[in-house]
């Protein structure tokens, strides 16, 4: 999504909340729904908040999760090609220990070390980063604690090692789920953001918008959608 894809969207979020403001709104005009609701509703999106990502957290896992669910695989033979218990490669575990955690990413290297944020070094790797090497044909998990797992190659097994990388041999390391990046995160920001502007405790259905209206959004324009879509039982209007 470019800058001006997402600014239009806010900008749509933006007219779809004013009429949802207005005393007789055209689409809800009996909703008596209040903005702790709505907040409800962002509660249980759970994206990962970035739209340029394309990937989507909708069980607000975080970095740990990421790892727990690496672990799993520990001793799994590499297999070329493999992406289940009975043998996978280093692009096959990435994707299906994201998969566990109802997160979608490619399946191969290439496609991987595109998603996400990139991390400017070794240094600043978080639990859950995506560490890209070998000149792009080797992806592994930052564990934390200077350690990572992968499926390093056949004869071996997925296995959890000192990362025995430095700087110089990193493609890229991407973060696929931002720090703090759960739905009870999500929905704070955007309790701030409705405090901000007036919305606060008061029926989307009346006339409580105040403050200097959405300027200063911070969350994802995919985030407010998402929640639109919940508030009005499913379809984002």
């Amino acid at each position: 999504m470019t800058m001006t894809d997402a600014l239009g969207r806010i900008e749509q979020i933006q007219t779809t909340l004013l009429r949802m403001a207005d005393p007789k709104p055209p689409v809800i005009a009996t909703d008596t729904k209040t903005a702790g609701a709505f907040a409800e509703a962002l509660a249980n999106v759970g994206t990962v908040g970035i739209p340029d990502a394309g990937v989507t957290n909708p069980g607000g896992a975080s970095g740990t999760d990421v790892v727990a669910a690496a672990k799993k695989y520990l001793g799994v033979p590499y297999v070329f090609g493999g992406e289940d218990s009975s043998g996978m490669d280093c692009s096959g575990l990435v994707q299906r220990v994201y998969a566990d955690l109802g997160i979608e990413v490619p399946r191969l290297v290439s496609g991987q070390m595109t998603i996400g944020t990139e991390v400017g070094s070794l240094a600043e790797a978080q639990p859950g980063d995506l560490i890209v090497t070998a000149g792009g044909d080797h992806i592994l998990i930052y564990a934390g604690d200077n350690k990572v797992i992968h499926a390093p190659y056949e004869g071996r097994t997925v296995s959890l090692v000192n990362a025995y990388m430095t700087d110089a041999d990193i493609v890229t390391i991407r973060r696929v789920i931002p720090e703090g990046s759960t739905a009870a995160s999500t929905a704070a920001r955007m309790s701030s953001i409705l405090g901000g502007t007036g919305l606060g405790g008061s029926a989307l259905g009346g006339s409580g918008f105040g403050g200097s209206g959405f300027g200063n959004l911070g969350a994802s324009s995919d985030v407010l959608t998402a929640a639109l879509a919940r508030f009005n039982g499913g379809v984002a209007r």
